[in-house]
């Protein structure tokens, strides 16, 4: 970019304050209980408490059944830090760091746009592209081990292409401070990633040999060796430290390593069919894409046809997607959130190529913002019709919502600002989504003081239909002894009072809820997890009365508030 000339200027402009929205966009809201995120949260935060009230950092803590040795302890570390050993135990807390890990992989994409094109222009459009695939957006904000992972992953490859050919030639720093920054990803996530770290270097260095297999034996296999066995050494720290190894060897090892390779049938036959089969791991690329799924398809399609004039950079970076590709295809189970790694990669290859995607693609994009604004506005309409006498959305939010679909018709109408407003839309919708979700976490979506105040020291029974899914009533119900009841079919306030005498019950928005209870308060909620019966009810049109509910509290007077015998805690907590 010629940033002597007055268009250039305002693009940069246009650029920065991309970017600064992006930030924003991702920092609000973060204290919600509903923003899009993976149920493993709740599990992580269970660990975090308990292991940060014991007041050691090893042994890992729990009461989940098989779930203790879940993770490596980085994760868990982090959040005790994060929340001052559980003192300040909010969400934002737990969850800012994982944004700060984000932002900085960002960070990393912007500087490899703008140092392989040499524009900065391009270090922008990889940055905001990132930024704007909806599974960053999911992954890289809760409180999860994925955007650590991400980083540290992204981190050794970034620091080889960037410094390349210096990092290629050197014969034990380079190496030593690859192999750090691959360990500390290996203490968040797992031993088992150095296997597509490895293929991805020793790929890279014999790409840089020219494929000459003896003279990159001889030159770089030592150095891809010291970066595995000090990455494994990092890793071999958590043994050291733990004061029950034994118990690390059987429940992450074994139990969350081990067991990925078992089948439950034919390995084969869920090789190449099904929704964990190679085919859809493969979709995995454009799925995480969310929005720009289509010009990522359009990437793929493109890098083909130009083969043969890709650049040495490119190539590398698909170098490292095939790479985790093929690794991640060998386990029986197979998720598109296992490519979340590739993702800064193919970021910076979709700006590399942006201004070769033709403007159909981007069309395509734009019109399934706008069909999920337009969802998202209606939604908000009809709330809003069912919750009368309550204003849920301030001017502001209808303010949001016409500059988004202003922004998507511009782009959509003048050529010349489609490809740079894509990207910028769809964080936009993100934005509106986030916007949407806000009264279920103001004073309508919460107990109040009062009622806080209430439960604080009791037990309180709350519905659970994920693993430790009670661990988020804890911010809800703060001080409150709370338990999780299995949420099922056909359950009725009459029949958790016989079990319990306080506890959390929620009903569709128009039901009165439990006749002749004692209801404390109530809040909204949006209910997840939906049976078969109740989605297809759903796809019929009978979306508020599944989506959406009004959560009762409700206390039986003179009933043991001890737990019943039968009752389904184990459930939750399996």
């Amino acid at each position: 970019m010629n940033m002597q000339s007055g268009e250039s200027r305002l693009r940069f402009a246009w650029y920065a304050i991309a970017t600064l929205l992006a930030v924003f966009t991702y920092f609000y809201g973060l204290d919600s209980q509903h923003i899009p995120k993976n149920g493993d949260e709740y599990p992580y935060e269970h660990i975090t408490r308990l292991t940060a009230d014991s007041g050691h950092l090893l042994p890992l803590q729990s009461r989940l059944d098989n779930m203790r040795n879940t993770k490596p302890p980085l994760l868990f570390w982090q959040g005790i830090a994060s929340t001052n050993w559980g003192h300040d135990w909010t969400l934002w807390n737990l969850r800012y760091p994982s944004v700060s890990y984000t932002l900085f992989t960002a960070l990393l994409i912007f500087l490899l746009g703008w140092k392989l094109s040499r524009q900065v222009e391009t270090g922008f459009i990889a940055l905001l592209t990132y930024l704007a695939f909806f599974s960053t957006y999911r992954y890289g904000r809760p409180f999860l081990v994925n955007p650590a992972e991400v980083f540290w992953f992204f981190l050794p490859f970034f620091t080889l292409l960037y410094w390349r050919p210096a990092t290629f030639e050197s014969r034990f720093l380079v190496p030593l401070l690859l192999g750090a920054e691959a360990g500390i990803g290996l203490l968040y996530k797992s031993f088992a990633l150095i296997a597509p770290v490895g293929l991805g270097l020793a790929w890279w260095y014999l790409h840089y040999r020219e494929y000459r297999l003896l003279h990159c034996l001889r030159k770089d296999a030592g150095k891809v060796a010291l970066t595995v066995i000090l990455s494994l050494a990092l890793f071999g720290l958590w043994f050291l430290l733990d004061p029950d190894p034994q118990s690390v060897w059987r429940e992450f090892i074994v139990g969350e390593n081990v067991g990925k390779f078992d089948p439950h049938g034919s390995y084969l036959s869920k090789f190449l069919w099904g929704g964990s089969s190679v085919w859809a791991l493969l979709l995995g690329y454009p799925m995480n894409a969310g929005l720009l799924a289509a010009p990522v398809a359009a990437v793929f399609f493109i890098a083909y046809r130009r083969r043969a004039l890709l650049t040495d950079a490119e190539k590398m970076l698909w170098i490292w997607m095939a790479a985790l590709f093929i690794v991640f295809s060998l386990p029986s189970q197979r998720s598109a959130r296992y490519l979340l790694e590739a993702m800064p990669g193919l970021a910076v290859l979709c700006a590399l190529n942006w201004q070769r995607i033709n403007r159909k693609v981007f069309i395509a994009s734009l019109l399934m913002a706008g069909g999920v604004l337009a969802l998202i506005i209606f939604m908000s309409v009809r709330l809003q019709h069912e919750i009368a006498g309550t204003e849920l959305y301030a001017p502001e939010y209808w303010m949001l919502q016409t500059f988004t679909a202003a922004l998507i018709l511009i782009a959509l109408f003048v050529p010349k600002f489609t490809g740079a407003i894509v990207n910028v839309a769809a964080l936009l919708v993100l934005l509106c989504f986030a916007a949407f979700l806000r009264p279920f976490d103001g004073a309508l979506g919460n107990y109040s003081t009062e009622v806080q105040q209430y439960a604080k020291g009791k037990e309180v029974w709350v519905p659970c239909n994920f693993r430790a899914k009670e661990e988020g009533y804890r911010f809800i119900l703060p001080g409150a002894r709370v338990h999780g009841y299995r949420e099922e079919p056909g359950q009725t306030a009459a029949g958790l009072a016989a079990h319990y005498r306080l506890f959390a019950f929620q009903v569709p928005l128009q039901e009165a809820g439990c006749a002749g209870c004692k209801i404390l308060g109530q809040r909204l909620d949006i209910r997840s997890r939906q049976s078969e019966g109740e989605l297809k009810e759903m796809l019929k049109g009978d979306i508020f009365r599944h989506l959406f509910a009004r959560e009762l509290l409700i206390e039986i007077p003179g009933m043991s508030t001890s737990m019943a015998p039968g009752s389904v805690e184990e459930g939750c907590r399996s």
